[in-house]
């Protein structure tokens, strides 16, 4: 089973819930699955599956996850198959539910029983044949590149004022910015909060100076611990951080210096530290998700290393997956921006031209990261993919981030 969390932000752009996409087969290598071989297990909610594995809190400590049920598993035992508080849930069907009775009802249960729900994929032609459903429904996704949705905003504001929208499908952030000024929204959600930057600022400002000089510096072959460690010396939050690190692997703390804190580190390990902390500190003034998704990214592709034949660059697309927003974060092109990290040039291909070894890797994780699952079929095909492989190295990234959060 394949799995991807995408973020739902709000008008400030902080994330405020996500979206668990699964897919279960890839339909393309196991075309007679589409066939009834799709319905095998069709009773279990994939994204409850994960929940019941991994913990909410894994995927989200205080916000809702929206989780996608089918006409067939709407009447599966839910209530049995959830073990985090109902409201926490936010359960995402779509226009395969037809607005009869007997869906009606299920769905009443389930919104008595404590989850919230959720309708997508609804054209404006079926609006009023699914009045029955919409006065149960919480949240409803307005999809802005097929339907007029400032349209829809006024018709659901007129006859369904307590339904919460969700505007979906914003591919840049001018589109963002302008849904957001004439308000009416609860959630946004696409891929606008991570659209390359065109053009830029002139100037970086200071502090990022120095967290570029201390990446870079780590990133050099055989860099010089005191270096490092007096760099470290002019951020007082890196110091902390440096220090809760420390102790917390030492039985003995009296620690006398900074210096005295990198040597117990040692060279490998205070390099991955630095790899995770100061992108943390660095990308602050952004929106949580893009630090998120730096990280994320940087796990993701070096567990991935093995299953693309790349085991020994493993490094290497760790800092691939931490750079790929640094346009982003730098608000400067990323040509621009990686003249300012020391970066291979393997790295500086994939990112920039799509070419070298490492870009097939990197193609692949962002169509995945977005739940494109017609494309990470076609790309798993082509690159031989183990399906169980890939979803272990995603759960794991998702792990590993969470475990950074607790000690960061």
């Amino acid at each position: 089973m394949l799995v991807a969390l995408v973020p739902l932000f709000d008008e400030n752009m902080a994330v405020r819930a996500y979206s668990v996409f699964t897919q279960k087969n890839n339909y393309l290598l196991n075309p007679l699955m589409l066939g009834t071989g799709q319905y095998d297990g069709a009773a279990n909610i994939a994204g409850l599956e994960l929940i019941q594995s991994m913990g909410i809190e894994t995927l989200s400590e205080d916000k809702e996850v929206f989780i996608p049920i089918s006409n067939i598993n709407v009447f599966a035992d839910i209530e049995g198959q959830c073990n985090v508080p109902h409201e926490r849930i936010a359960l995402l069907i779509d226009n395969t539910i037809p607005p009869i009775e007997m869906y009606v009802n299920r769905l009443r249960e389930l919104k008595e029983s404590g989850f919230k729900l959720a309708i997508r994929k609804l054209a404006v032609s079926e609006f009023e044949s699914y009045r029955e459903v919409l006065k149960l429904v919480d949240y409803v996704f307005l999809n802005n590149r097929k339907i007029a949705i400032d349209k829809a905003k006024i018709y659901f504001g007129k006859l369904f004022p307590n339904v919460k929208l969700c505007a979906g499908n914003i591919d840049n952030m001018e589109i963002y910015e302008k849904l957001r000024a004439n308000g009416g929204y609860q959630f946004y959600e696409g891929v606008f909060y991570r659209v390359p930057i065109t053009k830029g600022q002139n100037e970086v400002a200071p502090l990022k100076v120095n967290y570029i000089e201390l990446l870079n510096t780590v990133n050099d072959d055989n860099f010089e611990l005191t270096k490092a460690a007096d760099i470290i010396g002019r951020d007082t939050a890196l110091t902390i951080s440096l220090l809760k690190m420390v102790n917390s692997m030492s039985l003995n703390s009296g620690i006398s210096s900074i210096r005295h804190a990198a040597a117990m580190l040692g060279q490998r390990e205070l390099k991955k530290w630095i790899n995770t902390a100061v992108v943390n500190a660095l990308y602050a003034d952004k929106p949580n998700e893009i630090t998120r998704l730096s990280l994320l990214r940087a796990k993701f592709a070096e567990n991935l290393a093995s299953a693309f034949d790349l085991a020994v660059k493993k490094e290497e697309l760790f800092l691939m997956g931490l750079f790929s927003v640094l346009d982003v974060i730098l608000e400067k092109p990323m040509e621009e921006a990686l003249k300012m990290v020391t970066v291979s040039k393997e790295i500086s291909d994939a990112l920039l031209y799509n070419k070298g070894k490492l870009a097939p890797l990197y193609e692949f994780m962002v169509q995945y990261e977005t739940a494109n699952w017609p494309e990470v079929s076609r790309l798993m095909i082509l690159q031989g993919l183990d399906e169980a492989k890939i979803s272990a190295a995603y759960m794991d990234s998702l792990v590993w981030y969470r475990l950074l959060c607790l000690r960061l």
